[in-house]
């Protein structure tokens, strides 16, 4: 299961200019499977920063417009695609010229193959 997903993230990180990582973590940000080059932000792959996504879902869904789909945020060099697949969060991070639609046009693969992952991480 884990070597088809890397062999997938590698696949999709090659089609997408300046896609630097793909991490799958649990909802608290531990990482269960991640993808990376070499130019990818160290800070931006530890499990401090993946786990705010988690928070701030949760913060959101508060307001009343029930839960968020996906998060972007455009920082001067990156931008960090979160993907809410609960109980997993996707976190793509990308150069910040880097296409965000074929960033999230992704989303549909990853879709079907985390299907596996998921029931893993639910049942434990």
């Amino acid at each position: 299961m884990y070597p088809d997903l890397k062999k997938l993230f590698h696949r999709q990180m090659k089609q997408i200019d300046g896609l630097h990582a793909i991490i799958v973590t649990d909802r608290e940000g531990v990482p269960v499977v991640k993808v990376s080059d070499d130019s990818a932000p160290e800070l931006a792959t530890r499990p401090s920063f993946l786990s705010t996504f988690g928070i701030a879902t949760e913060q959101a869904s508060k307001l009343g417009l029930s839960r968020n789909k996906n998060m972007i945020c455009f920082y001067t060099n990156y931008q960090v695609v979160h993907l809410n697949k609960l109980p997993l969060i996707v976190t793509m991070i990308a150069t910040s010229d880097a296409n965000t639609g074929l960033i999230l046009s992704l989303e549909q693969e990853l879709d079907d193959a985390l299907q596996e992952l998921k029931m893993a991480v639910s049942g434990s």
